[in-house]
């Protein structure tokens, strides 16, 4: 007998966490290791995000709040949905909760059956199948390819639907590949959609801010207004506002879905912390400038990454459309063998080759669902990527065939 629950059998440890991890152990021991595993801004929160926090704990301003979040912090999210995104939500059609992926766990637990299917276009975030398992969920993955820009194609997502489809699972832009949607390719996909009132749409928009060469980024509320009663919009001040360890993530959509989800905070975690939420408030009501100067950075750095990157025979990089990640091929090296002798049998092999002879952290292609290839996190400095890279390139060279 187990003391572990059946449903954790299928379900696999965070690949990104688990490649930092290696990182901090291998550092333990005395090596310089370049952890480029976690996608985590290098910026502090604004200044006026941290005051907020501390006016807050001054004022001991620390009691349980509503389970969606305070009356406050969800006025000041529908006014931003209304203000960026041209979307209306009243307050019964927002929840806030600790992180976006807590407001993904809500939702799949508010709404997932057992043998329903959630589709997840590869590649897609680490979380996103492991979080469909646990709740009985069935992971479909169809691959979108870098022939593609890495975007769900109308064509793909059709033969992707079956009668047990209750989510397609959307990220804009996305993780690990940046790649951003324009109106009319998301128009694409709702018209697929319109023939399938069964399936459930969840917009993960969390780097909606981090968008390069003059794009405009464009919800998916917005461009399919018609299926907005199942529509799940989700966001965070994580990303944009460098404010990962706060965890405020939330959610706009259907009442009866967020009513639902706010049920399963109220027996999980209650609510997110209060000056957590205060904070947030802070990030979305005051002044945006530094958004845009972290933006300006990401881009900088895309820009350092794809240059020194097609500098190296054998990798290929697409640029990067969004986001702070660069979603790097490997294939010339698959078949390849370490001055040791040891065959690179698949991007894994590669990613773990990369840690040991080069001491950088990259997560392998297989963790998104999409090989062969590694992904690094570009929210770092300029001279640590430059670094980071000429190590790649090192390594790489010392690949024998």
């Amino acid at each position: 007998m187990t003391r572990i629950a059946d449903r954790l059998a299928a379900v696999k440890p965070s690949a990104s966490m688990a490649v930092s991890q290696a990182a901090k152990d291998l550092a333990a021991t005395g090596i310089d290791v370049i952890d480029l595993g976690l996608g985590e801004p290098d910026f502090a929160a604004p200044a006026h995000v941290t005051e907020a926090a501390f006016k807050a704990a001054r004022e001991n301003r620390m009691l349980y709040t509503a389970a969606p979040g305070t009356p406050e912090l969800r006025r000041a999210i529908a006014a931003k949905f209304k203000r960026e995104n041209g979307l209306d939500f009243a307050l019964d059609e927002i929840a806030v909760a600790n992180g976006a992926k807590q407001i993904i766990f809500n939702a799949l637990m508010a709404t997932v059956n057992e043998g329903d299917e959630v589709i997840l276009p590869a590649p897609y975030f680490v979380s996103y199948p492991e979080m469909a398992k646990l709740f009985g969920g069935v992971p479909v993955t169809p691959a979108c390819g870098a022939e593609d820009g890495f975007r769900l194609t109308s064509e793909v997502l059709e033969a992707a639907i079956t009668p047990k489809t209750k989510w397609l699972f959307l990220n804009l832009p996305g993780n690990p590949s940046g790649a951003v949607y324009s109106e009319e390719q998301l128009k694409a996909l709702g018209v697929v959609l319109a023939r399938h009132p069964q399936v459930l749409v969840l917009s993960d928009e969390i780097y909606e801010h981090i968008i390069f060469d003059g794009r405009s980024f464009v919800s998916f509320g917005r461009a399919c207004p018609d299926l907005r009663d199942r529509s799940l919009i989700v966001n965070g001040v994580s990303k944009a506002y460098a404010m990962t360890g706060w965890r405020v993530g939330y959610a706009a959509g259907p009442k009866d879905l967020i009513k639902a989800m706010s049920t399963v905070q109220s027996q999980s975690c209650t609510s997110v912390a209060t000056v957590a939420q205060i904070a947030a408030q802070a990030a979305l009501e005051g002044p945006q400038e530094e958004v845009s100067r972290f933006r300006e950075a990401f881009e900088r750095r895309r820009d350092l990454v794809v240059r020194e990157i097609s500098a190296i025979e054998g990798l290929t990089l697409d640029p990067p459309e969004g986001a702070f990640y660069a979603y790097i091929g490997c294939a010339a090296f698959i078949g390849t063998k370490t001055p040791e002798g040891v065959t690179i049998a698949n991007d894994s092999d590669f990613a773990t080759y990369l840690l040991r002879e080069a001491h950088v952290a990259a997560v392998p292609g297989a963790a998104y669902g999409l090989s062969p290839f590694f992904r690094i996190s570009t929210a770092t400095s300029e001279a640590t990527l430059q670094d980071a890279i000429a190590r790649i390139a090192a390594a790489v060279s010392r690949l024998q065939n």
